[in-house]
């Protein structure tokens, strides 16, 4: 959970109840940051989720392994292997995930998003910068 400068985790437990404090261990496997320039991949990570009135806030513990964004390093998820192979050069190069993200970003339809990756080669942050 996190420090209480000594206190007993037990009492601490029992004060954040009081207070509508709801903290729950969560058993993650693999938590994925993703920014315009990077990716942050937690394998053995800790994940604890608070509730406090209504707003849920998760905290993350853990040694990410950093990947560069749109790099060849990316995260495979299951079901993705086919859009992974960058060599097709087809519509598969470009990861849906990675269209709906530079649509939303750019405010822009999936297909302009996919023309823009495919002119930037995938770069993300070169894609909705060439959008805006």
């Amino acid at each position: 959970m996190f420090g209480g400068g000594g206190m007993n985790p037990r009492k601490m437990k029992q004060m954040m109840k009081q207070m509508g404090i709801d903290v729950t261990e969560l058993d993650a496997e693999e938590v994925v940051i993703r920014t315009a320039d990077e990716e942050l991949v937690f394998s053995d990570v800790q994940v604890t989720r608070m509730d406090a009135q209504g707003q849920e806030t998760y905290q993350v513990v853990g040694e990410p392994e950093v990947h560069e964004a749109g790099g060849s390093a990316g995260v495979v998820e299951a079901g993705d292997e086919d859009e992974t192979d960058a060599e097709t050069g087809g519509d598969a190069a470009i990861p849906e995930d990675d269209v709906e993200l530079v649509a939303t970003r750019a405010g822009v339809s999936k297909g302009d998003a996919r023309e823009a990756l495919e002119a930037e080669d995938g770069d993300l942050a070169a894609a909705i910068a060439r959008l805006e």
